[in-house]
């Protein structure tokens, strides 16, 4: 089975997966949380011949199907987890919720989940017609990426260790090999309690725990001055106490994400914000408790297996989309402000944003239509993935396709209404052709594998650092810490 006949069995089956991105997209459910999603991928997966296993490392939403024998054994990494507050209408360009403070897949995960399944679908079908120890394809299905870190879950199991290389990719408003690293990061929920009282009759008898979350707060603030330029402080008031200002609040509940480069100053970092909410207890005389949520690894890149996704992205035909495609685009392209030129190479390199200018006219370019030039950098970007944990077992490597309008910006309502658009699905399933095309050259040139590996044995020498702590279990952010 070669290439072209990879490319035309995913055209032939293109329905199918299809088909999953809209039920996916129409189901949308929160990390940790995705019982129907993945009661479909496993419907799906089991109906396609592959063999499945559930409840990976303690995850209930975690799911494999794996096929053939022998090595070398590749994965492909799925998502399928939707964010809350960004319940949408599809097609419309302006913001309409489907269900009133609903769901939504504003990072297009019903698109990534399906499109890497069809890619491990094509690399199913090339393995059964290479023969019996040709190797191995493992499609996982990945929780939680949007808080809830499955895969770093998964990884603190060492179920990547196994594979000779993993690879991925992510809906975008651009065609490119993702390069560069992200930032680690921890997640832990701090819950105060203290003593309830009449506001004015006695509170001289109450301890406020609102007070202990609002004085931590402020001392992670003053703290921001004294942190690397690398890292990173959000929260969240996961429970004011309350809706009564008459009463002290007896209990109070933050989530804090803290984040750098890597996962020891991380955690370093979480120390420096925890030492503040024991002072923030201490001041108030309220009592703390903790709860670990997940954390996330910063991101080993492979320039071996980038290269190997660039020159199949190249060879292969890009999309060419419609009159409506495009005026769809350009509806949504106007609801929003643009930051710059699309591409995170256009950022460093200042040829490539040449390129970039004159393929865009200067950005204006509703719809993106053609490939990224390739570029590697080392560069530590913005957000955070779970991708990382994985790209510290094995050799990793991941593409962006355009499945939505150029510069729009992530986790927003534009991503939920294009999900389901026909431009995105163009996108999804030329992911799935690089992948399957690159998976291919895996299997047949070992040398590739080889040269890949020992980029992966350099860079990763230090050894794996779980952000996972010791004994945790996946939480989901917001609940009541007892």
């Amino acid at each position: 089975m070669d290439k072209k006949e990879i490319y035309k069995f995913i055209d032939e089956n293109a329905g199918v997966f299809e088909e999953l991105s809209d039920k996916i997209w129409s189901c949308p459910e929160l990390s940790l949380k995705e019982y129907k999603s993945a009661e479909t991928y496993i419907a799906l997966l089991e109906k396609l011949g592959f063999k499945v296993e559930t409840g990976l490392a303690g995850v209930n939403t975690a799911f494999s199907g794996s096929f053939g024998s022998g090595k070398p054994v590749i994965g492909i990494l799925g998502e399928f987890d939707a964010l809350s507050g960004l319940s949408q209408e599809a097609g419309e360009a302006s913001r309409r919720e489907l269900v009133p403070g609903g769901c939504g897949h504003g990072c297009g995960h019903n698109l990534l989940g399906a499109g890497a399944l069809a890619a491990a679908h094509a690399i199913k079908e090339y393995l059964a017609q290479k023969g019996p120890g040709g190797g191995t394809v493992i499609f996982y299905g990945c929780p939680g990426e949007e808080g809830g870190a499955g895969k770093a879950f998964m990884a603190q199991k060492g179920l990547f260790y196994g594979l000779d290389a993993a690879l991925t990719w992510h809906p975008d408003d651009s065609n490119q090999v993702s390069s560069g690293s992200y930032l680690s990061s921890i997640q832990v929920e701090y819950k105060f309690e203290g003593v309830a009282a009449h506001a004015a009759g006695c509170p001289h008898l109450g301890r406020s725990a609102l007070d202990a979350v609002e004085l931590m707060n402020i001392g992670v603030q003053f703290l921001r001055e004294h942190i690397p330029t690398t890292d990173r402080v959000h929260y969240s008031i996961t429970d004011a106490g309350g809706v009564s200002p008459n009463v002290v609040q007896p209990t109070a509940q933050v989530l804090y994400m803290m984040r750098s480069d890597t996962v020891p100053k991380a955690k370093a970092l979480v120390k420096r914000v925890e030492d503040i909410a024991k002072g923030a207890a201490l001041m108030t005389g309220t009592t703390l408790k903790r709860r670990f949520i997940d954390g996330t690894a910063d991101v080993v890149t492979n320039s071996v297996l980038e290269k190997a996704l660039y020159k199949n992205f190249s060879e292969i035909e890009l999309p060419e989309y419609s009159a409506g495609e495009i005026a769809f685009s350009k509806a949504l392209y106007d609801t929003y402000e643009k930051d710059g030129l699309p591409g995170f190479a256009s950022h460093f390199d200042p040829e490539i944003a040449r390129f970039v200018d004159e393929k865009t006219d200067g950005g204006k370019k509703p719809q993106n239509d053609f490939l990224m030039p390739y570029y590697h950098c080392e560069v530590t970007l913005p957000g955070s993935t779970d991708v990382g944990d994985v790209s510290w077992q094995t050799p990793t490597a991941q593409i962006n396709t355009a499945t939505f309008p150029s510069g729009v910006p992530g986790h927003s309502w534009q991503i939920v209404s294009a999900g389901k658009s026909t431009a995105a699905k163009k996108g999804m399933l030329l992911a799935a052709k690089v992948l399957a095309a690159t998976a291919a050259d895996l299997f047949e040139n070992p040398e590739l594998l080889a040269e890949a590996r020992a980029e992966f044995e350099k860079k990763a020498a230090p050894g794996y650092v779980c952000p996972i702590e010791e004994g945790a279990v996946p939480a989901i952010a917001g609940e009541k810490i007892e």
